[in-house]
C-alpha cells in the first residue's frame, strides 16, 4: 500500500532470474535465523537456487545494488564475490540502520 502511495512498487517472484531483470536493488537475507540451526539442512536444499552470486547479479541492471540486513552466511545466500563486490552497499546500510535506529529512539524517549 505504502509503495503504491509512492509511485512505487513491491513485486514477488518465484524465479530467481525473472526476480532479478528489472529492479534497481537485489535483497536477500539470512537462510538460517539463530536458534533455528536445525532447519539449515532443509532451508539449503530448498533455498539453494536463490543463491545470489556473479552469475545472477550479472542478469540484474549493471548499476543494481546488492543488499543484505547481515550478518551474511557467504557461501549460502550470497558468495563473496558478491558481498564484497562493487554493487554492494551492505556496510552502508548497515551504518545508515544504525543512525535510523538512534533518531528513532529519541523520538521515542522524547514522546
Amino acid at each position: 500500500i505504502a509503495a503504491a502511495k509512492t509511485g512505487g512498487s513491491v513485486t514477488l517472484y518465484a524465479d530467481p532470474v525473472e526476480a532479478v531483470a528489472g529492479p534497481d536493488v537485489v535483497v536477500t537475507d539470512t537462510w538460517v535465523s539463530m536458534g533455528k540451526e536445525e532447519e539449515k539442512a532443509e532451508r539449503l536444499t530448498t533455498l539453494g537456487s536463490y543463491r545470489v552470486d556473479a552469475e545472477l547479479m550479472g542478469l540484474a541492471k549493471r548499476d543494481a545494488l546488492f543488499l543484505h540486513c547481515l550478518p551474511a552466511d557467504r557461501g549460502y545466500e550470497v558468495t563473496a564475490e558478491v558481498i564484497d563486490g562493487t554493487q554492494s552497499v551492505v556496510w552502508d546500510q548497515a551504518e545508515n540502520r544504525l543512525h535510523a535506529q538512534k533518531a528513532l529512539m529519541t523520538w521515542l524517549l522524547q514522546q
